[in-house]
């Protein structure tokens, strides 16, 4: 068993108790005609209120086994999916039309002014089968657009009509027997799977590789289904039309549900069947805008770099070329970085929270490029929901012995060797960010349980997450802090003077120059930030992870130059205090962020109503730009304090 298959084993393992090895999804289910197929629900979903609710809490059909929940993950349930069973079953190529399924009952004032509530804000149904949303098709002008879901109602003219009767058509194709499931391209698989052989395996089969509805408003005539079954067929035919609606909802009356199913055979093999949702309108990637701002920036830092370079190894050389006479004279005439040469390393204000932060931000940093990293590689395709949110949170608590290390290192080297107050800093750094993740998911959860959204984390959930956190997170980083306390620490190159030197007045505030700074990152990631940001409130599939690990590694690289160069700077108008400011150099650009997503609140998000919608969204933002903030913040201070240790161990000064 390779590496790669022990991780996931692993994380199943710790999340998915009592649950296979293999994620949904990942490998091509064979089905022989009049197979049962079962579709199944996912949470209601909006843009305009960014709440999901469960798809039972609208008086729609239930099943007559019983609404049952469907195995889930952790991430699943902290993206707010549910996914439960529905009463909508096929039979493998079996073509079924005016199906009846139920009469619901009168509806309630209760019911009647939630399905106007969930119309007006543009609640959708999101239904699944073999693991595919269900997708919807619709004609403006001479574009097809694409839509995961379909509306639960429309209004017009003041009047509210139901979509009652759903249009099916699942795509098929002929199952290929291999030995081994060929599951490449869009990375639908977690991993390739070998194909299981059962009883009847030469029979033909076949895979499901789409699948489309198209709703309709249709009246049903009352008497023809009083003494109707669920599943028998209604007694005249249903013209469904989705350009005409029919069933306007009315309180006190009841709402009869039908539906068709259609199959087709389709060219499409089972590896693309994943295209049509990851080439949804309106998120293709402008290629040529990304590559446009990446080569700006690179030649920016390329620019920035070389010039520093030179001017560093100028001063170096010239030092160097002159007699040990001319050096003592150079020594009484000295200016800029060299001055300060008794400061440099003396110990920053607070240097237990730079610490902390600089433990932390390596953690989320390491957590990011491991997560993308297998993203891009396929790992955590849109087949698996919640892979992604599982694996980050799996990655955020193996990485705590990283956190602990490099918070007590660090805490060590200022301190100058000294091992007190280790414990002290290893377990800060394990409660940190944790800490104020956990303070806004509880404030924003509360909110969520108030308007009874299934986008509110339950009770269990919460008690599983303090689990992890302080049963496998603190233990790690405190192992991390013990290592980092018995590492040798760095030592300083050059001695600290017992009295500080005065810096010098300067013509503009210094810190002017370190919020500037974070606009050079900004330019490396805003393009990229917009389709994210779609991704996550527009409700958008987001599949380019390859080009976010190239966006990723270049915004690393211009986070270290950034800080470097305003580090530089600093020290040649003798201002020794670079520690801070190399930090929030690069980790500025936390806020160019926020000011987006806010603006992305106005400007994108303009259906966005109510002000819990808002609060959600300013609270989910403000918990992203802390955490881009002390990953940010960490290069640029972990490339300044190396690039300040290498300057002075470079040239020997009395």
């Amino acid at each position: 068993m390779g590496h790669v298959e022990i991780w996931v084993l692993t994380m199943c393992v710790i999340f998915q108790s009592g649950y296979g090895f293999y994620l949904p999804g990942s490998y091509p289910h064979k089905y022989v005609v009049g197979d049962p197929l079962s579709v199944k629900v996912n949470s209601l979903t909006s843009i305009d209120t960014e709440m999901p609710f469960s798809y039972y809490s609208l008086p729609f059909c239930k099943p007559k086994e019983g609404v049952k929940d469907s195995a889930e993950n952790l991430g699943e349930l902290l993206m707010g999916d549910r996914i439960e069973n529905s009463p909508y079953k096929f039979k493998m190529y079996v073509n079924e039309s005016e199906i009846f399924l139920c009469q619901s009952k009168k509806l309630s004032a209760d019911d009647f002014k939630l399905l106007k509530k969930r119309i007006d804000e543009m609640y959708q149904v999101n239904l699944i089968l073999d693991n595919l949303p269900a997708i919807r098709y619709t004609k403006k002008e001479d574009f097809m657009l694409r839509w995961t879901g379909y509306p639960v109602g429309v209004k017009v003219q003041n009047v509210y009509y139901l979509f009652n009767h759903l249009k099916f058509k699942v795509l098929i194709h002929k199952y290929e027997e291999t030995s081994v499931a060929r599951v490449m391209g869009t990375g639908d698989a977690v991993e390739v799977m070998p194909t299981v052989t059962k009883e009847g395996s030469d029979m033909p089969g076949h895979m499901v590789v789409g699948f489309e509805v198209v709703p309709c408003s249709v009246v049903h005539d009352g008497n023809l289904v009083n003494k109707l079954k669920m599943y028998e067929k209604y007694r005249s035919p249903i013209k469904c039309d989705p350009n005409a609606v029919s069933m306007p909802i009315k309180e006190g009356e009841p709402i009869v549900f039908t539906y068709e199913v259609a199959f087709e055979e389709s060219d499409i093999k089972w590896p693309s069947r994943w295209d049509a949702y990851l080439k949804m309108e309106g998120s293709k990637v402008h290629w040529f805008s990304i590559l446009n701002s990446l080569m700006v920036i690179t030649f920016l830092a390329g620019i920035v770099l070389v010039i520093f370079l030179r001017t560093v190894r100028r001063d170096l050389t010239r030092y160097e070329e002159l007699d040990k006479e001319s050096q003592v004279q150079m020594n009484e005439e000295l200016s800029g970085w060299k001055l300060v040469v008794g400061d440099v390393f003396r110990a920053p204000s607070n240097p237990a929270v730079l610490c902390i932060l600089i433990g932390d931000g390596v953690q989320i940093l390491g957590m990011a490029i491991v997560t993308i990293l297998f993203a891009a590689l396929g790992f955590m395709s849109p087949a698996s929901r919640g892979t992604l949110i599982t694996g980050m949170l799996f990655f955020y608590l193996i990485l705590g012995i990283a956190a602990g290390y490099v918070a007590v290192r660090l805490w060590r080297t200022i301190g100058c060797g000294d091992h007190k107050g280790w414990i002290s800093v290893a377990w800060k750094a394990a409660c940190f960010f944790p800490g104020i993740a956990f303070l806004i998911l509880t404030i924003l959860n509360f909110l969520l349980w108030g308007s009874h959204s299934t986008g509110a984390i339950p009770f269990a959930v919460f008690v599983i997450l303090l689990l992890l956190w302080f049963c496998i997170s603190v233990p790690l980083t405190l192992v991390g802090g013990y290592f980092g306390a018995k590492a040798h620490h760095i030592e300083y190159p050059v001695r600290t003077n017992q009295i500080p030197r005065e810096i010098p007045a300067q013509k503009y505030p210094s810190w002017l120059l370190v919020l500037g700074a974070g606009t050079l990152p900004f330019g490396t990631l805003f393009i990229e930030l917009f389709f994210i940001m779609s991704s996550i409130w527009m409700g958008r599939v987001y599949y380019v992870f390859g080009f976010l690990f190239i966006v990723l590694i270049l915004l690393v690289v211009v986070c270290a130059e950034v800080s470097l160069v305003l580090t530089y700077m600093h020290l040649c108008v003798e201002d020794w205090k670079w520690w801070w400011k190399s930090f929030f150099a690069s980790g500025s650009v936390a806020i160019y962020i926020f000011l987006y997503s806010i603006n992305y609140l106005i400007f994108d998000l303009k259906s966005l109503s109510g002000p819990v919608s808002a609060t959600l969204y300013l609270g989910y933002s403000l918990f992203m730009v802390l955490a881009v903030m002390l990953a940010t913040g960490t290069v640029g201070f972990l490339s300044s304090f190396w690039f300040v240790h290498y300057l002075f161990a470079s040239v020997k000064l009395d």
